[in-house]
């Protein structure tokens, strides 16, 4: 537009990144939500308070609606001004269109690359037998009823968290949950695709649930003490006001070696303990793991995150905390997908309890099928 001074106008586009926004491509995300287009418009004066900024939340339409105005106080006809703002409007969204199909193609590429890493490491790391626990990205301490823990973060991240926590549980409570559960021990299940559990080759172990007797923990009991514990350290790192009603049962785990000439060891392959899609959190299903490790085999028997290239060679005493989901309720994207190494030699055994949100007494764990769905609700339907 002749005669007009050159100002610099930024439209900011909020484009659908849901799909974009996987918690494991944040690189690829934030070059995608920073997409801008700059262009000339002559002698732009705001004609009111409200910044023209690219943190301005103010919407396309709004945008434009601005701009046309000024261009018609700068008696241009209506007819060129209102041609000049569409161009502009339609090359700004195909030329962002065409950018967020690349940026699509790269996130895509991306994840598929780190998977074919992941499988990699999984079996490099499960058969090196010297690997120690990964690196902590940095070290605190969660003081609790008057003990000192250190705690290393090996992960962390808005949507997921792994932490090995020293001296979480001690011997004393890792024999009461055994002997708690040695009537019970069955063979461990998994999670199928109807809502149910079943047995499966990818779990070999034995398990048995215990209820938590909550009425003693004021008289001392290890289980109930522990089990404390679990739930106080979750609401620490996630801050979700998490309470015991309504829990599943602590479960105590135990793998066998017999040997490395067994083709079938015991182990768990990699797997999530909750959703880990990146959608949405659905009420009443998990969205933190505890795992305490009670007795340490003579060879395997490490726990592998391997989308996250890390692995934890459990010492006794010690927990390994994951939680996956974010403030946003999102939850995490595959980072805490994680497996049990095979024993070779030895016993493993372990304490873990699976940490719900949205469960109460009246709406405990049970109420809901393992695909998070309440269970009243299909008996109506």
């Amino acid at each position: 537009l002749p005669g007009l001074k050159d100002v610099t106008f930024l439209l900011n586009y909020e484009f659908e990144l849901e799909q974009f926004s996987d918690d494991d491509d944040d690189d690829i995300y934030n070059k995608a939500a920073e997409l801008e287009y700059e262009y000339v418009i002559p002698n732009f004066e705001p004609i009111d308070d409200t910044p023209m900024s690219p943190g301005n939340t103010a919407s396309l339409l709004a945008c434009q609606e601005k701009a046309r105005q000024v261009i018609q106080m700068n008696n241009l006809s209506a007819e060129i001004a209102t041609k000049t703002l569409d161009d502009l409007i339609s090359c700004a969204e195909t030329n962002a269109t065409y950018e967020l199909s690349d940026v699509s193609g790269k996130v895509y590429f991306q994840r598929e690359t780190r998977k074919t890493i992941a499988e990699r490491f999984e079996n490099y790391t499960c058969a090196d037998e010297e690997m120690p626990t990964s690196p902590a990205l940095h070290s605190k301490t969660w003081s609790h009823k008057g003990f000192d823990r250190k705690v290393s973060v090996l992960h962390e991240r808005e949507r997921s968290k792994i932490h090995v926590i020293k001296n979480f549980i001690t011997l004393e409570e890792c024999a009461a949950v055994e002997k708690a559960g040695e009537a019970d021990l069955h063979r461990a299940v998994v999670a199928d695709d109807k809502g149910g559990s079943k047995l499966s080759p990818n779990r070999k172990a034995m398990q048995a649930g215990i209820s938590v007797e909550w009425d003693k923990e004021e008289e001392g009991d290890h289980i109930a003490a522990v089990s404390r514990r679990v739930y106080d350290y979750t609401n620490w790192v996630t801050g979700l006001g998490i309470e015991e009603h309504g829990q599943e049962d602590l479960m105590t785990i135990q793998y066998f070696g017999r040997g490395k000439n067994d083709t079938e060891p015991d182990r768990y392959m990699p797997h999530c303990d909750g959703d880990c899609t990146g959608l949405k959190h659905k009420t009443g299903t998990r969205v933190a793991t505890m795992v305490m490790y009670c007795t340490i085999p003579n060879q395997g028997g490490a726990t592998n995150f391997r989308n996250s290239g890390l692995s934890v060679k459990p010492e006794m005493g010690e927990a390994t905390f994951f939680s996956y989901i974010g403030s946003d309720m999102y939850m995490d994207n595959g980072f805490t997908e994680h497996s049990g190494c095979p024993v070779i030699e030895g016993e493993k055994k372990i304490v873990t309890q699976w940490i719900r949100l949205g469960v109460d007494s009246k709406n405990p764990w049970d109420s809901f099928n393992s695909l998070g769905i309440k269970i009243d609700s299909i008996v109506e339907e």
